[in-house]
Protein backbone atom coordinates (compact mmCIF):
# COMPACT_ATOMS: atom_id res chain seq x y z
CA UNK A 1 0.00 0.00 0.00
CA UNK A 2 1.13 3.23 -0.68
CA UNK A 3 2.92 5.26 1.69
CA UNK A 4 1.99 8.66 0.63
CA UNK A 5 -1.53 8.60 1.40
CA UNK A 6 -3.55 10.62 3.31
CA UNK A 7 -4.90 8.67 6.42
CA UNK A 8 -8.89 9.66 5.65
CA UNK A 9 -8.49 8.28 2.46
CA UNK A 10 -7.75 5.27 3.76
CA UNK A 11 -10.81 4.99 6.30
CA UNK A 12 -14.26 3.82 5.41
CA UNK A 13 -13.68 1.54 2.04
CA UNK A 14 -15.62 -1.38 3.74
CA UNK A 15 -18.89 -2.54 3.76
CA UNK A 16 -21.22 0.45 6.01
CA UNK A 17 -22.76 -0.48 9.18
CA UNK A 18 -26.11 -0.39 7.71
CA UNK A 19 -25.92 -3.11 5.10
CA UNK A 20 -25.58 -5.35 8.20
CA UNK A 21 -26.73 -9.20 6.98
CA UNK A 22 -27.33 -7.52 3.94
CA UNK A 23 -26.16 -10.15 1.29
CA UNK A 24 -24.08 -7.97 -1.24
CA UNK A 25 -22.96 -9.16 -4.78
CA UNK A 26 -20.67 -7.29 -6.47
CA UNK A 27 -21.22 -6.96 -10.33
CA UNK A 28 -18.31 -4.85 -11.59
CA UNK A 29 -14.88 -5.85 -10.08
CA UNK A 30 -11.99 -5.45 -12.81
CA UNK A 31 -9.48 -8.09 -13.31
CA UNK A 32 -6.34 -7.02 -14.59
CA UNK A 33 -3.79 -9.02 -17.00
CA UNK A 34 -0.09 -7.69 -15.80
CA UNK A 35 1.28 -8.31 -18.93
CA UNK A 36 0.70 -10.48 -21.76
CA UNK A 37 3.49 -12.48 -20.29
CA UNK A 38 0.96 -13.71 -17.64
CA UNK A 39 -1.36 -15.67 -20.88
CA UNK A 40 1.49 -17.46 -22.18
CA UNK A 41 0.87 -20.87 -20.33
CA UNK A 42 -2.64 -20.72 -21.45
CA UNK A 43 -1.72 -20.03 -25.62
CA UNK A 44 -1.09 -22.49 -27.64
CA UNK A 45 2.70 -22.66 -28.75
CA UNK A 46 1.70 -21.11 -32.19
CA UNK A 47 0.71 -17.77 -30.24
CA UNK A 48 2.93 -17.83 -28.08
CA UNK A 49 5.65 -17.78 -30.77
CA UNK A 50 3.48 -15.16 -32.46
CA UNK A 51 3.84 -12.74 -28.70
CA UNK A 52 7.39 -12.68 -29.12
CA UNK A 53 7.52 -12.64 -32.53
CA UNK A 54 5.31 -9.64 -32.99
CA UNK A 55 6.66 -7.91 -30.05
CA UNK A 56 3.13 -7.17 -28.64
CA UNK A 57 3.81 -6.90 -24.65
CA UNK A 58 0.36 -5.28 -23.84
CA UNK A 59 -3.38 -5.11 -24.62
CA UNK A 60 -4.48 -2.35 -22.08
CA UNK A 61 -7.72 -0.83 -22.11
CA UNK A 62 -7.70 2.81 -23.14
CA UNK A 63 -10.43 4.35 -21.16
CA UNK A 64 -8.36 5.00 -17.65
CA UNK A 65 -5.14 6.43 -18.77
CA UNK A 66 -2.85 5.58 -16.39
CA UNK A 67 -2.47 9.22 -14.67
CA UNK A 68 -6.30 9.67 -14.24
CA UNK A 69 -7.33 9.84 -10.15
CA UNK A 70 -10.39 7.39 -11.98
CA UNK A 71 -7.66 4.41 -12.90
CA UNK A 72 -6.96 3.19 -8.96
CA UNK A 73 -7.83 4.43 -5.60
CA UNK A 74 -5.15 5.82 -4.05
CA UNK A 75 -5.77 3.77 -0.60
CA UNK A 76 -5.35 0.84 -3.35
CA UNK A 77 -2.37 1.40 -4.89
CA UNK A 78 0.82 -1.00 -4.48
CA UNK A 79 3.88 -1.48 -5.41
CA UNK A 80 4.29 -3.89 -8.37
CA UNK A 81 1.86 -4.52 -10.88
CA UNK A 82 -0.83 -3.16 -8.81
CA UNK A 83 -4.59 -4.02 -7.73
CA UNK A 84 -6.86 -6.29 -9.36
CA UNK A 85 -4.09 -8.30 -10.49
CA UNK A 86 -4.09 -10.96 -8.03
CA UNK A 87 -6.59 -12.90 -6.03
CA UNK A 88 -4.81 -12.31 -2.82
CA UNK A 89 -5.07 -8.09 -3.07
CA UNK A 90 -8.77 -9.07 -4.50
CA UNK A 91 -9.69 -10.57 -0.86
CA UNK A 92 -7.57 -7.94 1.32
CA UNK A 93 -8.91 -5.09 -0.29
CA UNK A 94 -12.26 -6.04 -1.51
CA UNK A 95 -14.00 -9.35 -0.85
CA UNK A 96 -13.04 -9.35 2.98
CA UNK A 97 -14.21 -5.71 3.92
CA UNK A 98 -17.07 -5.52 2.29
CA UNK A 99 -17.98 -9.42 2.95
CA UNK A 100 -19.11 -9.62 -0.27
CA UNK A 101 -20.89 -12.84 -1.25
CA UNK A 102 -20.28 -13.01 -5.28
CA UNK A 103 -18.13 -10.81 -7.19
CA UNK A 104 -18.33 -10.97 -10.92
CA UNK A 105 -14.75 -10.08 -12.81
CA UNK A 106 -14.84 -8.65 -15.87
CA UNK A 107 -11.63 -8.01 -17.86
CA UNK A 108 -10.91 -4.92 -20.40
CA UNK A 109 -8.44 -6.76 -21.99
CA UNK A 110 -8.73 -5.34 -25.67
CA UNK A 111 -9.63 -8.45 -27.80
CA UNK A 112 -11.42 -6.59 -29.64
CA UNK A 113 -9.76 -4.15 -31.36
CA UNK A 114 -7.57 -6.88 -32.80
CA UNK A 115 -7.57 -7.14 -36.61
CA UNK A 116 -6.35 -11.03 -36.98
CA UNK A 117 -9.34 -12.92 -36.22
CA UNK A 118 -7.48 -16.04 -35.27
CA UNK A 119 -5.36 -14.31 -32.96
CA UNK A 120 -8.55 -12.32 -31.15
CA UNK A 121 -9.87 -15.92 -30.74
CA UNK A 122 -6.44 -17.26 -29.57
CA UNK A 123 -6.42 -14.17 -26.91
CA UNK A 124 -10.03 -14.57 -26.04
CA UNK A 125 -9.51 -18.36 -25.38
CA UNK A 126 -6.12 -17.48 -23.11
CA UNK A 127 -7.92 -14.86 -20.85
CA UNK A 128 -10.67 -17.14 -20.48
CA UNK A 129 -8.45 -19.95 -19.26
CA UNK A 130 -6.15 -17.45 -16.94
CA UNK A 131 -9.58 -16.59 -15.38
CA UNK A 132 -10.57 -20.02 -14.96
CA UNK A 133 -7.59 -21.42 -13.03
CA UNK A 134 -6.42 -18.41 -11.19
CA UNK A 135 -9.06 -16.79 -10.44
CA UNK A 136 -12.33 -18.77 -10.29
CA UNK A 137 -10.36 -21.90 -9.11
CA UNK A 138 -8.68 -19.83 -6.37
CA UNK A 139 -12.03 -18.21 -4.63
CA UNK A 140 -15.22 -19.64 -4.83
CA UNK A 141 -16.52 -15.84 -4.23
CA UNK A 142 -15.74 -15.25 -7.77
CA UNK A 143 -17.47 -15.64 -11.03
CA UNK A 144 -16.12 -14.78 -14.41
CA UNK A 145 -17.17 -13.04 -17.75
CA UNK A 146 -16.18 -14.77 -21.18
CA UNK A 147 -14.05 -12.66 -23.06
CA UNK A 148 -14.80 -13.32 -26.62
CA UNK A 149 -13.38 -11.92 -30.26
CA UNK A 150 -16.68 -9.52 -30.89
CA UNK A 151 -15.34 -8.70 -33.97
CA UNK A 152 -16.38 -12.35 -35.55
CA UNK A 153 -19.51 -13.11 -33.95
CA UNK A 154 -19.20 -16.97 -35.25
CA UNK A 155 -15.62 -17.32 -33.51
CA UNK A 156 -17.33 -15.57 -30.59
CA UNK A 157 -20.22 -17.94 -30.22
CA UNK A 158 -17.81 -21.17 -30.55
CA UNK A 159 -15.97 -19.46 -27.26
CA UNK A 160 -18.68 -18.90 -25.49
CA UNK A 161 -20.17 -22.73 -26.49
CA UNK A 162 -16.62 -23.82 -25.53
CA UNK A 163 -16.24 -22.44 -21.78
CA UNK A 164 -20.47 -21.46 -21.04
CA UNK A 165 -21.17 -24.78 -19.49
CA UNK A 166 -18.77 -23.99 -16.45
CA UNK A 167 -21.41 -21.98 -14.08
CA UNK A 168 -18.68 -20.08 -12.52
CA UNK A 169 -18.88 -17.93 -15.76
CA UNK A 170 -22.30 -15.79 -15.62
CA UNK A 171 -21.66 -13.24 -18.49
CA UNK A 172 -20.11 -12.76 -22.07
CA UNK A 173 -18.47 -9.57 -22.13
CA UNK A 174 -19.53 -6.98 -25.33
CA UNK A 175 -17.67 -3.68 -25.42
CA UNK A 176 -20.17 -0.70 -26.00
CA UNK A 177 -17.95 1.10 -28.73
CA UNK A 178 -18.28 -1.59 -31.09
CA UNK A 179 -17.92 -1.66 -35.27
CA UNK A 180 -21.61 -1.74 -35.81
CA UNK A 181 -24.46 -1.03 -33.72
CA UNK A 182 -24.59 -4.20 -31.10
CA UNK A 183 -28.33 -4.82 -32.49
CA UNK A 184 -27.31 -5.68 -35.52
CA UNK A 185 -27.83 -9.55 -36.86
CA UNK A 186 -24.06 -10.13 -37.56
CA UNK A 187 -24.05 -10.47 -33.96
CA UNK A 188 -27.13 -12.24 -33.10
CA UNK A 189 -24.88 -15.68 -32.94
CA UNK A 190 -23.45 -14.19 -29.81
CA UNK A 191 -26.90 -13.47 -28.16
CA UNK A 192 -28.24 -17.21 -29.75
CA UNK A 193 -24.63 -18.92 -27.81
CA UNK A 194 -25.25 -16.55 -24.83
CA UNK A 195 -29.11 -18.05 -24.15
CA UNK A 196 -28.25 -21.49 -24.94
CA UNK A 197 -25.75 -21.43 -22.20
CA UNK A 198 -28.00 -19.07 -19.69
CA UNK A 199 -25.23 -16.31 -19.88
CA UNK A 200 -26.16 -12.91 -19.29
CA UNK A 201 -24.70 -10.12 -21.95
CA UNK A 202 -22.24 -7.85 -20.28
CA UNK A 203 -21.86 -4.77 -21.90
CA UNK A 204 -18.93 -2.53 -20.92
CA UNK A 205 -17.57 1.14 -21.85
CA UNK A 206 -14.50 0.18 -24.27
CA UNK A 207 -14.15 -0.75 -27.42
CA UNK A 208 -11.59 0.74 -30.44
CA UNK A 209 -14.03 0.20 -33.55
CA UNK A 210 -12.53 2.97 -35.57
CA UNK A 211 -15.30 4.57 -35.91
CA UNK A 212 -15.51 8.50 -34.23
CA UNK A 213 -15.95 7.86 -30.75
CA UNK A 214 -19.08 10.68 -30.51
CA UNK A 215 -22.09 10.97 -33.33
CA UNK A 216 -20.32 14.24 -34.25
CA UNK A 217 -17.20 12.57 -35.48
CA UNK A 218 -13.88 12.66 -33.10
CA UNK A 219 -13.17 14.65 -30.06
CA UNK A 220 -10.17 16.63 -28.95
CA UNK A 221 -9.80 15.95 -25.20
CA UNK A 222 -10.74 12.82 -22.60
CA UNK A 223 -12.76 14.36 -20.84
CA UNK A 224 -15.17 14.18 -23.76
CA UNK A 225 -14.10 10.52 -24.52
CA UNK A 226 -15.10 10.00 -21.28
CA UNK A 227 -18.46 11.37 -20.85
CA UNK A 228 -19.21 10.18 -24.12
CA UNK A 229 -19.43 6.89 -23.24
CA UNK A 230 -22.91 7.39 -21.95
CA UNK A 231 -24.57 8.20 -25.58
CA UNK A 232 -22.87 5.03 -26.89
CA UNK A 233 -24.70 3.18 -24.10
CA UNK A 234 -28.01 5.02 -24.61
CA UNK A 235 -27.55 4.12 -28.86
CA UNK A 236 -26.91 0.59 -28.11
CA UNK A 237 -29.96 0.26 -26.11
CA UNK A 238 -32.24 1.68 -28.90
CA UNK A 239 -30.62 -0.91 -31.39
CA UNK A 240 -31.09 -4.08 -28.94
CA UNK A 241 -34.71 -2.79 -28.39
CA UNK A 242 -35.06 -1.68 -32.65
CA UNK A 243 -33.62 -4.49 -34.02
CA UNK A 244 -35.29 -7.22 -32.45
CA UNK A 245 -32.71 -8.93 -30.35
CA UNK A 246 -34.87 -8.67 -27.02
CA UNK A 247 -37.97 -10.62 -29.37
CA UNK A 248 -35.74 -13.10 -31.15
CA UNK A 249 -33.85 -14.01 -27.82
CA UNK A 250 -36.39 -14.09 -25.46
CA UNK A 251 -34.81 -15.35 -22.61
CA UNK A 252 -31.65 -12.90 -23.09
CA UNK A 253 -31.04 -10.65 -20.33
CA UNK A 254 -28.48 -7.63 -21.09
CA UNK A 255 -26.36 -5.39 -17.95
CA UNK A 256 -24.80 -2.31 -18.39
CA UNK A 257 -21.33 -1.57 -17.02
CA UNK A 258 -20.03 1.44 -15.41
CA UNK A 259 -22.90 3.56 -17.92
CA UNK A 260 -24.13 5.36 -15.47
CA UNK A 261 -27.57 5.73 -15.14
CA UNK A 262 -29.76 9.12 -15.07
CA UNK A 263 -29.88 9.66 -18.52
CA UNK A 264 -31.92 6.34 -18.54
CA UNK A 265 -35.32 8.22 -17.60
CA UNK A 266 -35.64 10.56 -20.11
CA UNK A 267 -34.22 8.03 -23.14
CA UNK A 268 -37.57 5.86 -22.01
CA UNK A 269 -39.76 8.23 -22.28
CA UNK A 270 -38.33 9.73 -25.39
CA UNK A 271 -38.14 6.10 -26.91
CA UNK A 272 -41.51 5.44 -25.67
CA UNK A 273 -43.12 8.74 -27.90
CA UNK A 274 -41.71 8.56 -30.67
CA UNK A 275 -42.04 4.11 -31.01
CA UNK A 276 -46.09 4.85 -30.61
CA UNK A 277 -46.04 7.28 -33.84
CA UNK A 278 -43.11 4.64 -35.65
CA UNK A 279 -43.98 1.30 -34.50
CA UNK A 280 -45.15 0.07 -38.10
CA UNK A 281 -41.40 0.32 -38.69
CA UNK A 282 -40.18 -2.45 -36.33
CA UNK A 283 -43.54 -4.49 -35.60
CA UNK A 284 -41.42 -7.00 -33.51
CA UNK A 285 -41.06 -4.48 -30.80
CA UNK A 286 -44.53 -5.04 -29.63
CA UNK A 287 -45.24 -3.34 -26.61
CA UNK A 288 -43.40 -0.28 -24.84
CA UNK A 289 -39.66 -0.26 -25.52
CA UNK A 290 -39.33 0.79 -21.66
CA UNK A 291 -41.42 -2.35 -20.60
CA UNK A 292 -38.63 -4.55 -23.03
CA UNK A 293 -36.04 -2.55 -21.14
CA UNK A 294 -37.15 -2.62 -17.85
CA UNK A 295 -37.85 -6.56 -17.81
CA UNK A 296 -34.86 -7.72 -19.88
CA UNK A 297 -32.18 -5.07 -19.06
CA UNK A 298 -30.11 -4.30 -15.79
CA UNK A 299 -27.43 -1.17 -14.47
CA UNK A 300 -24.76 -1.36 -12.31
CA UNK A 301 -24.75 1.19 -9.54
CA UNK A 302 -20.91 2.55 -9.99
CA UNK A 303 -20.23 5.73 -11.51
CA UNK A 304 -23.14 6.90 -8.92
CA UNK A 305 -24.54 10.21 -11.59
CA UNK A 306 -26.88 11.58 -8.84
CA UNK A 307 -27.98 14.34 -7.72
CA UNK A 308 -27.49 15.78 -4.09
CA UNK A 309 -31.24 16.07 -3.21
CA UNK A 310 -33.08 13.22 -1.76
CA UNK A 311 -35.95 13.73 -3.36
CA UNK A 312 -34.70 14.37 -6.69
CA UNK A 313 -32.94 10.87 -6.51
CA UNK A 314 -36.34 9.42 -6.10
CA UNK A 315 -37.55 10.69 -8.67
CA UNK A 316 -34.72 9.55 -10.54
CA UNK A 317 -35.32 6.30 -9.51
CA UNK A 318 -39.10 6.06 -10.17
CA UNK A 319 -38.35 6.70 -14.01
CA UNK A 320 -36.66 3.49 -14.42
CA UNK A 321 -37.38 1.04 -12.09
CA UNK A 322 -34.18 1.01 -10.21
CA UNK A 323 -35.99 -1.30 -7.29
CA UNK A 324 -35.90 -3.61 -10.44
CA UNK A 325 -32.97 -2.75 -12.62
CA UNK A 326 -30.27 -1.66 -10.54
CA UNK A 327 -27.34 -4.20 -9.58
CA UNK A 328 -24.50 -3.10 -6.98
CA UNK A 329 -20.66 -2.51 -8.35
CA UNK A 330 -17.64 -1.15 -6.43
CA UNK A 331 -16.39 -0.81 -9.98
CA UNK A 332 -13.00 -2.04 -7.97
CA UNK A 333 -10.25 -0.70 -8.35
CA UNK A 334 -11.15 2.44 -10.19
CA UNK A 335 -11.94 5.57 -7.92
CA UNK A 336 -15.66 5.92 -8.66
CA UNK A 337 -16.71 6.84 -4.90
CA UNK A 338 -14.93 8.06 -1.79
CA UNK A 339 -16.46 5.75 1.14
CA UNK A 340 -18.48 2.19 1.87
CA UNK A 341 -20.50 4.52 2.85
CA UNK A 342 -21.40 6.51 -0.25
CA UNK A 343 -21.49 3.46 -2.25
CA UNK A 344 -25.42 4.53 -2.21
CA UNK A 345 -27.40 7.20 -1.83
CA UNK A 346 -28.32 7.44 2.13
CA UNK A 347 -31.95 7.24 2.48
CA UNK A 348 -33.39 4.77 0.48
CA UNK A 349 -36.12 2.10 2.26
CA UNK A 350 -34.36 -1.13 3.28
CA UNK A 351 -36.39 -3.23 0.96
CA UNK A 352 -34.69 -1.35 -1.66
CA UNK A 353 -31.17 -1.25 -0.74
CA UNK A 354 -31.77 -5.34 -0.21
CA UNK A 355 -32.84 -5.52 -3.65
CA UNK A 356 -29.83 -3.51 -4.89
CA UNK A 357 -27.19 -5.14 -3.06
CA UNK A 358 -27.98 -8.60 -4.27
CA UNK A 359 -31.54 -9.92 -4.89
CA UNK A 360 -31.50 -8.04 -8.57
CA UNK A 361 -28.25 -9.68 -9.51
CA UNK A 362 -29.85 -13.14 -8.60
CA UNK A 363 -32.12 -12.39 -11.63
CA UNK A 364 -29.38 -10.98 -13.29
CA UNK A 365 -27.13 -13.60 -13.37
CA UNK A 366 -29.24 -16.67 -12.00
CA UNK A 367 -26.23 -17.83 -9.66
Amino acid sequence: MSETVAPELLAGYERPARWAGLEIIDSDVQAVVPGLVALRPYLEHRWRDYLTESGVSALDPAQYPKGSPLSVRPDLATEGPGPATSVDLLRQQLLDPWETRFAVLNCGLDVPAIHNDDWAAAMSRGVNEWLRAEWLAEEPRLRGSIVVPAQNPELAAAEIDRVGSDPRFVQVLLPVRSESPLGKRRYWPIYDAAQRNGLAIGIYPGGASGNPITPAGWPSYYLEDYVGFAQAFQGTLLSLVSEGVFSKFPELRVVLLESGFSWLGPLLWRFDKNWKGLRREVPWVDRLPSDIIRNRVHITTQPLDLPDDAGEVDQLFEQFDAAKMLLFATDYPHWQFDRGDQALPAGLTGDLERRILGVNAHDAYQF
